[in-house]
């Protein structure tokens, strides 16, 4: 019994390393920039999470922010400083061996230190998954959630839930898988708003570089960051109350 379980944790760990390997990036000089603190918003990493504060004004809402498979919290700065410009608090989690999976319920760390605080959730590729499993077990503890190139399964199904839901892709996405992001339509809330990226991809979403298997974005990561971060601000002042 011990050398079985001994040889399925040498598999597991061959697996996720070879996996950390091919896929892991780093962030860019853009994510580095957005990374810093400003006259605006506070930039701390503590406690398992990038956090962006805005100051000198009320925080609107805040978001708690899953990334994709082994990629560096850092990388989604940009985003999460163009919301915090705009007053929303930004939690961005670090995630236990770069997985999701592995800390899909790290939210609750944050909900649970800070009561005073509304939140909306939402996730990258595997992170959008891990949130969904996340709202679907917390839904009376969230105001929404958004999906970048991603969707909740049946496991994190929310197609009972009370709040609304934002879903985002990239036409020149080449890692999601488009067949099952369709069928996985029926686990969204009824009230879910859908845009789409035009010459946007994959990677884009964060500011990390090229990652296997995507298709070459037709727009700048600062133009597909922007767009992203409009149609948050959007869904944010429109459906989330």
């Amino acid at each position: 019994m011990k050398k079985t379980l001994w040889i399925v944790l040498a598999v597991l760990v061959l697996v996720i390393g070879g996996a950390y390997f091919y896929f892991n990036t780093s962030p860019s000089q853009f994510a580095e920039e957005a990374g810093n603190s400003t006259k605006k918003v506070d930039v701390v990493d503590d406690s398992g999470f990038l956090m962006f504060t805005p100051m000198n004004q009320d925080v609107k809402k805040s978001v708690i922010f899953y990334p994709g498979a082994f990629i560096d919290a850092l990388s989604y700065a940009p985003m999460a400083k163009g919301l915090a410009n705009a007053g929303y608090k930004v939690y961005i989690a670090e995630m236990p061996l770069g997985l999701a999976v592995f800390g899909q319920n790290k939210a609750a760390d944050i909900i649970d230190s800070h009561e005073d605080e509304h939140f909306v959730i939402g996730g990258h590729s595997l992170g959008g998954a891990m949130a969904a499993r996340f709202a679907h077990e917390n839904m009376d503890e969230l105001d929404g959630i958004f999906f970048l190139a991603s969707y909740a399964d049946e496991k994190g199904t929310l197609a009972k839930a009370p709040f609304s839901a934002l879903s985002i892709t990239a036409t020149k996405d080449g890692v999601l898988n488009w067949d099952t992001y369709e069928k996985n339509k029926k686990y969204l809330p009824e009230n879910t708003t859908f845009v789409s990226i035009k010459g946007g991809n994959h990677a884009q979403f964060g500011a990390y570089g090229k990652q296997n298997g995507d298709n070459e974005a037709t727009i700048s990561v600062e133009e597909q960051t922007k767009e992203t971060v409009t149609a948050l601000k959007t869904w944010l002042a429109v459906a989330v109350k």
